[in-house]
């Protein structure tokens, strides 16, 4: 009983591990994005000076200066919002801390550099085994004189959690009924689980089940594989989609381009270097939301997989091995 409560003071510290990471992860998206506000809010006003001048000589329409009035206008509450939520970041992270941020706090990576460690094909499920929670329904199998390790065998599929290059393996997805969420995975059990101090019948698996012990620990099972089914899914989408976003930001900043040109030398107006503007604008500012979406699926898999998908990541709690009583 006193493992299984360490283990979940383990679950909390790996949550907290967790939350810290994605907090500051937040803040840095929001500083990214403060940054291209400013730059953009000072592009619009650029713009908008040059319209000013066009319309006062008669080149530029009313309906053109009112447009990029507008423009400047919208940027502006952008960089009021992004100003308020690098602030609350930073004080939601001092909450977690429990105390102010360190003075030395080296300034973060760029969001769009190489975070992320790569991930092998083949990791045994297995690793799952060091999950907090995993060993804390173990621990309280062990204060009812279970046999874990019959348990263990009998509730805990033995497959490859990724394929190649790290993606979602067949034997994974597999366990759920076509992502549909139903768990397919069926014991398969005759042994003497609880001993209750003399050698009991072999107990069938539908008898076995109605133990609420025995029931947690599958449910922990289940949300374990689920977990990370769910975050091997998303790192393999996230990164098709993040790559689609850089080519839609590299044609919006060509669009930029031509359209910047074409309006300085006269042949468009500027409603058409306005609309370039916001696309491009609006497209790095995805860019950075769904990194900063990748990242926080990146930071949910650690934590599913009990601490990252090292080895020296989160060494597998060797408390296990404590024999009850």
């Amino acid at each position: 009983t006193y493992l299984s409560s360490e283990e979940a003071r383990r679950a909390t510290q790996l949550s907290l591990v967790a939350d810290v990471a994605n907090a500051y992860l937040t803040w840095q998206a929001d500083l990214a994005l403060l940054r291209l506000t400013e730059d953009t809010f000072k592009a619009f006003d650029k713009s908008y000076q040059l319209t000013l001048r066009s319309n006062q000589v008669g080149v530029a329409s009313a309906l053109e200066l009112s447009q990029s009035r507008t423009s400047v206008e919208s940027a502006r509450v952008k960089l009021a919002q992004y100003q308020r939520q690098v602030a609350q970041d930073r004080n939601g992270l001092t909450l977690l801390l429990g105390s102010s941020l360190p003075a030395d706090l080296p300034a973060g990576q760029p969001l769009d550099s190489p975070l992320l460690s790569p991930l092998a094909a083949g990791l045994p499920s297995e690793l799952l085994q060091r999950r907090p929670d995993i060993l804390a329904a173990e621990h309280a199998l062990k204060a009812a004189n279970a046999n874990i390790g019959a348990a263990r065998a009998a509730f805990f599929p033995s497959i490859s959690l990724t394929a190649n290059a790290g993606s979602l393996s067949p034997d994974l997805s597999g366990l759920f009924n076509g992502g549909s969420g139903s768990w397919l995975f069926q014991p398969q059990i005759s042994l003497p689980i609880f001993n209750a101090g003399s050698l009991q019948a072999s107990l069938d698996y539908s008898k076995i089940q109605k133990d609420i012990r025995v029931a947690q620990y599958q449910q922990s099972i289940q949300s374990a594989f689920q977990e990370v089914s769910d975050g091997l899914a998303a790192r393999q989408t996230y990164q098709q989609q993040l790559q689609a976003q850089r080519d839609l930001v590299s044609a919006n900043q060509e669009y930029y381009r031509l359209a910047e040109r074409r309006y300085l030398i006269g042949v468009d107006s500027s409603l058409t270097f306005l609309v370039a503007q916001r696309a491009l604008f609006n497209a790095q500012q995805a860019l950075i939301i769904d990194r900063l979406a990748q990242l926080g699926s990146e930071v949910n898999l650690y934590k599913a997989l009990g601490g990252g998908w090292l080895e020296q990541d989160a060494p597998v709690n060797t408390q296990r091995s404590v024999p009850a009583g």
